[in-house]
């Protein structure tokens, strides 16, 4: 090649290179950009977070009220995670705020140590989430069955729905999931005697049906968030003569806040407290991190950042702590009201906590006009998108073992807690791994003199009583030579191998010759021709195995007394 020539071609080359790298700019310049304009649509972001905030208020005020403590705490907790957690970038779409899951160890913790105190577990609960952000132990989160995120949705929006229905007919709901399931046909009947009960539960229902419904609407209208229109249409109606249904009530923020003092902190000598500083945060980063498993499974969004956003948490917690307030993780029911909304960004789930504060704050007016009816329709709605009833089915046709995993993740959830149902599923979707992971395929015939046992596939533990019925069948058939074969095992534990040895070493013991084939490590080792001859077993066949073939050895030591004894054969 000449000189020129090969110049020729290096600027050719750089010519070409120059080319592709503007283009590459351009194309990444372009699909930024499309990207950012995807994002910036401010309305939706503006009516999502609208959304989210009807949402969260009855949640905050409803999770207080159950915790014991006054409903504005529930109410600047839903500020701090809207508005301090909201605005971390860890996760695009969760929203946070004080949970449901939290309220029965809130109203324990707070009849046995006070709410101040309450303050002080919840400050250093976010102190030690920050740090456990910071080493990166959010990660580990993300190593979660599909069928238990499912079942935990579904654990959520059942309880939701059933707990909902009480204050949707101005009632007041009894207390556990399987109490408010049992006290139905008791509401019901309240409901057909008293008037204004009706009133109420047909202003609930219709808001069910409005959220149902309303996006089938043609035109600009169906844009527009149904429940914003149940809104409107439930304090239209309150307003009627004759109508009194329940409305919202919220007192005086800035006077509910209790910072802790030095009295509180000194409470940290006390193992109780530090006790419940551990538990409140394992509980509350569990849930966090659980649903923005969940909540990512919902969007095609951005993906959870989850050591930031276990940080987020603990700072949002760090802060409730300083206000007394309670304490906060991620929502289900807010988070999916966000997705279904069409929020795209961060900036719904912030806005959401600056409308919860300038309502409660400058406009309590306007909160006393709204049902609370209307509220609890939907929630409701939001149940029944979380439970998602037509899953189970589907789940059924396409992993039977996974659906088992799934409604026991969701019956447990409804029996006991989140954190109770999701560890009982993960347990459960851990053994349905290991079942199938050891899946030992084991075959058994005999020959002339020979009682041969293959084995391939996975020999665990959980196989163990299935290898020594094989076993035990071999020493049983009444042949003087037994073969193992496990040269098709692909994993063979502790338990099976010792299994194995000692059998092999109780036959020998009686007198039979035992021949063990065992899965090994590559030994590039010669295998003496007059032993392979002399073997009456088919090891003159055995080929050298390729790259990344298995290796085994093969196990022929006879008794003393039989044939000269052989080192073992080598493959």
């Amino acid at each position: 090649m000449s000189g020129a020539h090969a110049r020729g071609r290096s600027g050719a080359a750089r010519t070409a290179g120059a080319k592709t790298k503007a283009g590459t700019k351009a194309k990444a310049g372009t699909k930024a950009s499309g990207t950012a304009g995807g994002k910036a649509d401010l309305g939706t972001e503006i009516a999502a977070s609208f959304v989210v905030f009807l949402v969260a208020l009855p949640l905050c005020i409803g999770v207080a009220v159950a915790s014991g403590v006054p409903a504005e705490l529930g109410i600047i907790s839903g500020v701090i995670g809207g508005l301090v957690v909201g605005a971390i970038r860890g996760s695009t779409l969760q929203v946070s705020g004080p949970a449901a899951g939290l309220a029965a160890l809130v109203a324990e913790t707070v009849a046995e140590h006070g709410v101040a105190v309450l303050g002080v577990i919840v400050l250093f609960s976010g102190i030690l989430q920050i740090v456990l952000g910071v080493v990166r132990l959010g990660r580990m989160f993300q190593a979660i069955s599909l069928a238990v995120v499912q079942g935990m949705l579904a654990g959520i929006g059942l309880p939701l729905m059933f707990s909902q229905a009480y204050p949707a007919a101005d009632a007041k709901a009894p207390g556990t999931p399987i109490e408010n399931m049992a006290g139905i046909p008791g509401l019901f009947t309240r409901i057909l005697i008293d008037r204004q009960t009706m009133i109420a539960a047909l202003l609930g229902v219709a808001t069910v049906v409005l959220s149902f419904v309303w996006k089938k609407v043609p035109g600009p209208a169906g844009k527009i968030p149904a429940a914003l229109v149940a809104v409107a249409v439930g304090i239209g109606v309150a307003a009627l003569p004759g109508v009194d249904v329940k409305t919202l009530q919220v007192g005086d923020l800035l006077a509910s806040v209790q910072v802790p003092g030095a009295e509180q902190f000194a409470g940290l000598a006390d193992a109780a407290i530090i006790t419940s500083v551990i538990t409140f945060t394992v509980i509350a980063s569990a849930e966090s991190l659980f649903t923005a498993a969940a909540v990512d499974r919902m969007h095609s969004g951005p993906r959870t950042r989850y050591n930031t956003e276990l940080i987020a948490q603990g700072a949002g917690n760090t802060i409730a702590g300083i206000l007394g307030a309670l304490p906060i993780t991620a929502v289900v029911a807010r988070s999916s009201a966000n997705v279904q909304a069409g929020a795209k960004t961060r900036l719904s789930r912030t806005l959401h906590g600056l409308w919860l504060l300038a309502f409660a704050m400058l406009l309590p007016q306007v909160l006393a006009l709204i049902p609370i009816s209307v509220l609890a329709g939907v929630l409701v709605h939001s149940g029944w998108k979380l439970f998602a009833p037509a899953e189970f089915p589907k789940m059924w046709r396409q992993d039977r073992g996974e659906f088992v995993v799934m409604t026991l993740t969701t019956l447990v959830i409804v029996a006991t807690a989140l954190l109770e149902g999701v560890l009982v599923g993960l347990a459960a979707g851990i053994v349905l791994a290991a079942l199938r992971m050891s899946q030992t395929v084991i075959k058994q015939h005999l020959e002339e003199d020979t009682a041969k046992v293959v084995m391939a596939g996975n020999a665990t533990f959980l196989r163990l009583p299935k290898v020594i019925e094989a076993l035990e069948t071999a020493a049983a058939s009444g042949k003087p030579r037994i073969r193992l074969d496990l040269t098709g095992v692909t994993h063979l534990d502790h338990a099976c191998r010792n299994q194995i040895e000692e059998f092999t070493a109780q036959q020998r013991g009686n007198g039979l010759r035992v021949e063990l084939l065992m899965p090994g490590p590559a030994k590039h080792e010669a295998v003496p021709e007059a032993t392979a001859k002399t073997d009456v077993t088919a090891t003159a066949e055995m080929s050298v195995p390729g790259p990344g073939a298995e290796w085994f050895y093969l196990d022929t030591r006879p008794l003393p007394g039989d044939y000269a004894e052989r080192p073992p054969l080598v493959g």
